[in-house]
């Protein structure tokens, strides 16, 4: 078996595929933000207009630094949104904001997949901080129980990611369904908005396609 060959489509390639998915999200969002919403609506007004239709009153919405850093808290139930969303009348922005209002809803409609993705992130965040050395550690002073462990470890990251996808689409889906029924954006104007959500979920299926291919490659090279 040539595992040179391996190496490459394992981590070259998705490498590759994860570059992409990150401009195509950022190139996406950058050309949607230059596209003004005809209501003059914001992605903070937008996000307050789905939890509305849903039920939700009360939760608040704060402002947070840097570009793209928008998400849900489920700690303390509070939508974080960037100056360029939540401040922004444009169509990326009320896309993006809908989204994070779509994983508030999950989270007060007890969302399964959401509710497990919680459970998985202290073990997530235990394996991606120390996965790495009982493997590598492992593989060079040939010690099975300890590549075991690594590969345990980087297992739970990959379930974590698996996870992680069906709650972006459907956060994405929440949030297209009441964009369309509220007539918050127009028919055109929408269109974007689904583009933009698009790009954006790429990025984490870039992030599993390279975990697994990893996982398979580590794996593959225990076995040898």
């Amino acid at each position: 078996m040539n595992y040179t060959v391996i190496w490459l489509v394992a981590f070259i390639v998705p490498l590759g595929f994860g570059v992409w998915a990150q401009w195509k999200v950022k190139s996406t969002f950058k050309r949607y933000s230059k596209v003004p919403t005809s209501t003059g609506i914001t992605g903070a007004q937008a996000a307050q207009a789905v939890l509305s239709a849903t039920g939700l009153e009360g939760l608040s919405i704060h402002q947070v630094e840097g570009s793209l850093t928008d998400h849900y808290n489920p700690g303390n139930r509070t939508l974080n949104l960037s100056a360029d969303v939540g401040q922004a009348a444009t169509v990326a922005g009320v896309g993006v904001a809908a989204h994070e209002a779509g994983h508030a809803i999950q989270d007060a409609q007890g969302y399964r997949p959401m509710r497990i993705r919680q459970t998985l992130v202290p073990v997530a965040n235990v394996g991606s901080s120390l996965w790495f050395f009982p493997l590598i550690i492992g593989f060079i002073f040939s010690l099975s129980g300890l590549v075991t462990i690594g590969l345990v470890l980087f297992s739970a990251i990959v379930l974590f990611q698996l996870v992680t996808l069906p709650v972006e689409f459907d956060a994405s889906r929440r949030a297209l369904a009441s964009i369309e029924s509220q007539g918050l954006l127009t028919a055109d104007e929408f269109g974007g908005a689904q583009t933009v959500l698009r790009a954006a979920a790429l990025t984490y299926v870039a992030a599993l396609v390279a975990s697994v291919a990893q996982l398979i490659y580590f794996v593959l090279l225990s076995r040898r």
